[in-house]
This record gives structure tokens, C-alpha cells and sequence, in this order.
């Protein structure tokens, strides 16, 4: 049959192009509205994660055992040399003289492997550290094969012999553990066991010394 109308027709054929390309556009513009919408919640969630950022530093028993297990850490080293003598006086005869050199070298610091339970206790980007006091850590201090007798006259025991190396240690300890040793020997264990925390991720590290 042929259509009364050919004008009526030929607007219905262009027109249905035209409706096809409209509902594609539409399509492409409220994808791309979407996408908008995504990335920029996506900007606000990262920008919320890096304003919530975490700052605690974290340091587990095993680091603390670690730090135990360093053990005896020296802090100040100090060599002595000591003169000792000694005489014994005889009713008959001269007189029996012994004359002694003593080197030794003395070392202070702490015993880490003594730090009480929760010693260290960590806050944030903070750290409190109360360790033992500062203490001779070597008792024997005095190298024996650098003795030298420096005058020996008469017959003198192996007894006789200790005691003047226990004069010579006790004399060695009066001179090194001194008030002024003690509080250097505490300035370099803060300054070192600091360094220490730093190294962990700490800005703000406290050191204390147990009584």
C-alpha cells in the first residue's frame, strides 16, 4: 500500500537517528558524571587516611629481650696504676721491704640483663627507660701479668702477696668510682641509650637510673 502522507513518512525515517544519538549521548554524560563522582570520592577517602595517619611506634617484647641480652654496657673506662708497699720488721736483721706496681683498668656502666620488669614503657612517639645504676662492671680489674715488683728484699708468702693486691684494688676503686665518674658515666648512658631509641622511631626518649 502506498502512504498517503510521503512528507509524514520520511520525517518518521530521519528521526529515528536522531532519538538513537540523543539516548547515546545521554548515556555517555551521566557515565561521566559517575566517574566524577567516584574519583572524587576516592581523593576525599585518601585525603581521610592521611589525616588519620597512625604515629604509635610499636616495640615488641622480642626487641625488648634483645636490648636485655646486650648485657653489660660499658660507659666509661678508666686506667689506674698503683704503687703499693709493704714492710716487716725483724728483731734480728734487716727489715723485709716489698714494693709493688699495679696496672688496672676499670670500666663503668649497666647491667641491662638487671632491668626490672616494665622498664621500658613506650607512649605514642614517647619513651621511659629506668635502668640500673651505674656500677663497676668488671671485679677483676687489675691485669696481673703487667705487675711488677719493684722492690722485693726478704721471704714474702702467697698470702702476703694478695693482700697487696687487694690494697692496690681497693685503692683503684676509691679513685674510680667517684661522684664526678659516676655522673659522666650516667651523661654517656643517656646519650647513648637515646641514640638507641632514635633509632626505633622515638622523638621523645626519658632515661632514668633505678636507686
Amino acid at each position: 500500500m502506498t502512504d498517503k502522507h510521503p512528507a509524514s513518512w520520511l520525517s518518521r525515517q530521519l528521526m529515528q537517528p536522531l532519538w538513537l544519538i540523543i539516548a547515546v549521548a545521554a548515556l555517555i554524560v551521566a557515565a561521566a558524571i559517575v566517574t566524577h563522582d567516584c574519583r572524587r570520592d576516592a581523593a576525599a577517602g585518601l585525603l581521610d587516611m592521611e589525616l588519620t595517619a597512625d604515629t604509635t611506634i610499636d616495640i615488641t617484647p622480642q626487641q625488648v629481650r634483645s636490648i636485655e641480652r646486650i648485657g653489660k654496657w660499658e660507659f666509661l673506662s678508666i686506667a689506674d696504676e698503683e704503687l703499693i708497699d709493704t714492710t716487716r720488721n725483724r728483731i734480728i736483721g734487716p727489715d723485709d721491704h716489698l714494693a709493688r706496681i699495679y696496672h688496672g683498668t676499670l670500666r663503668l656502666g649497666i647491667d641491662l640483663a638487671r632491668c626490672r620488669t616494665g622498664w621500658l614503657l613506650a607512649h605514642g612517639d614517647s619513651v621511659s627507660l629506668t635502668v640500673p645504676h651505674i656500677q663497676l662492671l668488671n671485679t677483676r680489674f687489675i691485669d696481673e701479668a703487667r705487675t711488677v715488683a719493684f722492690y722485693e728484699s726478704g721471704t714474702w708468702t702467697p698470702a702476703d702477696k694478695e693482700a697487696m693486691y687487694q690494697r692496690a684494688a681497693a685503692r683503684m676503686r676509691a679513685r674510680a668510682l667517684t661522684p664526678d665518674n659516676r655522673r659522666l658515666a650516667q651523661d654517656n648512658a643517656r646519650r647513648q641509650l637515646t641514640a638507641l631509641m632514635r633509632s626505633f622511631g622515638f622523638n621523645v626518649v626519658e632515661v632514668r637510673f633505678d636507686d
